[in-house]
């Protein structure tokens, strides 16, 4: 598989002073790179499994206009998944194969502060061959230099357990992340109890979670990233960490996967719903 991890998540926020704070807490991390992309601002939070990168229009240029369009039309929230790829020629060459073709994306950050700078090789995949999903390659070869993960403190997030994927049509969604983007199916489960069909695809150590409801049906509407699930060691000591420091959160309760404990994090910046999951016990 060419595809082998999820290099980052993007949300879009209009105040990002306020999602670093959010994030930073909920997190029980503090951000390890902080920079500016043509009009826009951003905050990254490295963690085990994969990364949140948090970007706010805060001026005049591409990047900044880009993001005021998208959250006039969509609101704020996640924007795009990021996907880890070793060989980038080569994955954009597999894709343009099998119907996706992809364009290059500049991608260079700098630091206001210092003027270092950050740069990535990617390219993005056409929404008309995601189903309107924002998808973006990066290449991440095998001798590069690990990004270092953001400083913790005490009862952190350590990683991603998982992002949910709405879909209108599962069918077409598991041709293209299963099909085309060459990810591992591990269930396919319909639930009426919840009302909804369920598709686990393995990304690295995390999983995407396509989501169907079966009440709404099966239209052509788009697909869209929706709520995330962070991975914790300790989910007690998580929960009290966040509401002692002011968090709306839920109490802790078991989760639906045998053997663990999960709560809800009501007030996640972005407004995107978050699910903080770990060990049962």
């Amino acid at each position: 598989m060419t595809i082998n991890a999820l290099d980052h998540i993007a949300m879009v926020v209009n105040d990002l002073d306020a999602a670093e704070a959010g994030y930073s807490r909920l997190f029980g991390r503090t951000p390890n790179w902080r920079g500016t992309m043509h009009g826009a601002s951003h905050v990254w939070f490295q963690l085990g499994n994969t990364a949140l990168d948090v970007i706010a229009p805060t001026g005049d240029g591409p990047v900044g206009d880009g993001i005021r369009a998208r959250i006039a039309s969509h609101g704020e929230g996640l924007w795009a998944l990021s996907l880890s790829t070793p060989d980038l020629a080569a994955e954009r060459k597999r894709l343009d194969r099998l119907g996706i073709p992809t364009y290059e994306r500049a991608e260079v950050s700098t630091n206001p502060e210092t003027g270092a700078t950050r740069s990535w090789a990617t390219a993005a995949l056409r929404t008309k061959s995601t189903h309107g999903a924002n998808l973006i390659l990066v290449e991440n070869r095998p001798d590069a230099t690990p990004w270092p993960e953001a400083e913790a403190g005490d009862a952190p997030v350590t990683g991603l357990d998982h992002v949910v994927v709405n879909t209108p049509d599962p069918e077409r969604a598991a041709a293209l992340y299963g099909a085309r983007l060459g990810l591992d199916m591990k269930l396919d489960r319909s639930n009426p109890d919840w009302g909804t069909r369920l598709m686990f695809f393995r990304l690295g150590d995390l999983v995407v979670e396509v989501v169907h409801s079966l009440k709404a049906g099966v239209s052509d509407g788009p697909d869209a990233p929706w709520g995330l699930s962070w991975r914790v060691a300790d989910v007690a000591a998580a929960q009290a960490r966040l509401k002692a420091a002011g968090a709306d959160v839920s109490e802790v309760r078991a989760g639906r996967k045998p053997g663990t404990s999960v709560f809800t994090v009501r007030d996640a910046p972005g407004g995107v719903p978050t699910l903080v999951i770990g060990p049962a016990g």
